[in-house]
């Protein structure tokens, strides 16, 4: 499968260093994949795993911040595998695409480890009602349980290397459990809308091994005003410095 060209929409990221063709009405990245790629501490010439690229958002806003690393994808859906080869060569990034199931890891990845391994896992249990596009559906909808995400990351890890996720805020004690078969040196970064609202994401970093002490950080709040006042922008400056100037999120 394939998205025809008037399926698609010319998206602009990291205020425009990065362009991407997205589907108009399937799964579409919005913030979540930037601040995944800004907490990843990756340096040039490490190797970098993210799984469900989709049409590779992550892993790109990852490379135009850090250029000449070794970028590899895994892609359950054909067409979005499709997508992130294309988003990857009209941006200049080489990023190796891999189609298949991160339960089921298909033979080439299977003997390689790597640095980072990336990843933001579908949001929502069987029990949410599906999306009426099917890809979008399989993005956002959780088939494979979000301890097998971290399991296979944990797998692919190199002795020591990092896994970062973004992931909804009530899914950290799930988190946790999961990265404590293998993993510490856990940090964890709330994300809220606005300073005094509850967080409604989190970004979670741990080492492979690690025995670091745990770590929960100080709130990234996105939004400056106390509330929606209009159409305008009032993102923070750590923020805006994230998600305009490509910014690192100190984990």
């Amino acid at each position: 499968m394939s998205f025809p060209p008037e399926a698609l929409t010319d998206d602009a990221f990291l205020d425009g260093r990065l362009r991407l063709w997205q589907p108009r009405t399937g799964y579409r990245a919005a913030m979540d994949p930037v601040l995944l790629a800004a907490a990843v501490p990756a340096q040039a010439g490490e190797a970098v795993l993210d799984l469900g690229c989709g049409a590779g958002a992550a892993a790109l806003c990852l490379g135009t911040r850090v250029p000449g690393l070794c970028l590899t994808g895994l892609e359950l859906q054909p067409g979005y595998a499709g997508l992130a080869r294309r988003n990857a060569a009209r941006n200049g990034i080489a990023l190796e695409v891999v189609e298949g199931d991160l339960a089921a890891m298909p033979a080439g990845l299977k003997g390689r480890a790597f640095d980072h391994v990336i990843a933001n896992p579908p949001y929502y249990g069987t029990a949410a009602p599906p999306a009426a596009d099917p890809g979008r559906d399989r993005a956002l909808r959780e088939a494979t349980p979000l301890a097998e995400w971290i399991a296979a990351g944990l797998k692919r890890l190199r002795p020591g290397g990092r896994i970062t996720l973004i992931q909804a805020a009530d899914r950290l004690p799930d988190i946790l459990a999961a990265l404590g078969r293998g993993a510490g040196s856990i940090a964890v970064r709330p994300v809220a809308p606005r300073a005094g609202r509850p967080a409604r994401r989190v970004i979670v970093a741990a080492r492979k091994g690690g025995r670091g002490a745990f770590r929960l950080l100080a709130p990234l709040v996105l939004h400056a005003a106390p509330a929606h006042a209009g159409d305008g922008e009032d993102f923070t400056a750590e923020a805006a410095g994230i998600l305009r100037s490509a910014a690192a999120i100190s984990m």
